[in-house]
């Protein structure tokens, strides 16, 4: 049979890398990416721009346009919220103090997460999460993948589902801030805020008080979005005026399996227009 070349958009706008909890450094992603024949990824690790340098200097090397990301884990409603934020200018804002307090909260919640683990008798042990934790922000797939590889669990999915998930016997909930504080950092800091992958938790309620607080897009197509669920999404951010973004969610297969990195994006232009919204707001002292 001849080989089936996959089709990829010409940008994956939501790409993690080992800053956070994906397993490729910025450069070996970048590289892919160039392999793949992408123009442009986003580098949205969780609650670090860390991985900004390293994959600027990989876009100039193998010729990838980089936007310069973040996802901030939210909460609305008991339900978790996710905020992308692209092309902030962070430094002497507050979202370089507030990043790290995420950061410092992060660390606690895994070491809690830990020993509850260990009450359970299961034998697991800071050094080795933090033997696996390449960047400066830590979270529970760092913890999932240790379970996985000491035979605990056969699957980061079972990890969760058996134990470190919602509801789970060693879950521990996260230092909480909500979408509109989420939204309200990104565009001080000159960024672009865009509510990430809708469709997992049904969240279309919240969009109109989210744009009220500065929503400037929706991610439309992703790895976890259904047909329906882009349909449903671009007609919501036509509706509110919204940018349509779009992205994997790509952390490596071991991490997230199927979840190819350009699997899921969107075109160059929504590049251009997330540099033009930031440009604008740069222009306008946000």
């Amino acid at each position: 049979m001849p080989e089936v070349k996959l089709r990829y958009p010409e940008a994956d706008l939501h790409c993690h890398t080992s800053a956070s909890d994906g397993l490729l450094t910025p450069w070996e992603l970048v590289k892919q990416a160039a392999e793949l024949g992408l123009k442009a990824v986003g580098i949205t690790d969780h609650d670090t721009l860390s991985g900004w340098e390293k994959a600027s200097q990989a876009g100039k090397h193998f010729n990838v346009d980089i936007l310069r990301g973040v996802e901030l884990n939210t909460e609305w409603a008991g339900v978790e919220v996710h905020i992308l934020g692209y092309e902030m200018n962070p430094q002497g804002t507050i979202l370089e103090d507030k990043l790290s307090e995420l950061r410092e909260a992060r660390f606690k919640r895994v070491y809690t997460i830990i020993e509850k683990l260990q009450d359970l008798g299961i034998p697991i042990q800071k050094a080795e999460v933090e033997r696996i934790t390449k960047g400066e922000s830590v979270g529970r797939p760092h913890i999932a993948q240790v379970l996985v590889d000491k035979g605990i669990v056969n699957s980061i999915a079972e990890a969760f589902d058996r134990y470190i998930g919602t509801g789970g016997p060693a879950y521990v909930p996260r230092l909480k801030i909500t979408p509109e504080e989420g939204i309200v950092l990104i565009r001080k800091a000159g960024g672009v805020a865009v509510l990430a992958h809708p469709g997992i938790y049904k969240l279309e309620k919240g969009i109109e008080q989210w744009v009220k607080a500065g929503l400037q897009g929706v991610e439309v197509s992703h790895s976890e979005h259904t047909l329906e669920d882009e349909k449903k999404y671009r007609a919501i951010a036509k509706e509110y005026g919204l940018l349509m973004t779009g992205g994997s969610d790509f952390h490596g297969e071991k991490r997230k399996p199927g979840v190819r990195l350009g699997g899921w994006g969107t075109s160059y232009g929504t590049v251009e227009q997330i540099r033009n919204l930031a440009n604008l707001a740069c222009s306008h002292h946000i």
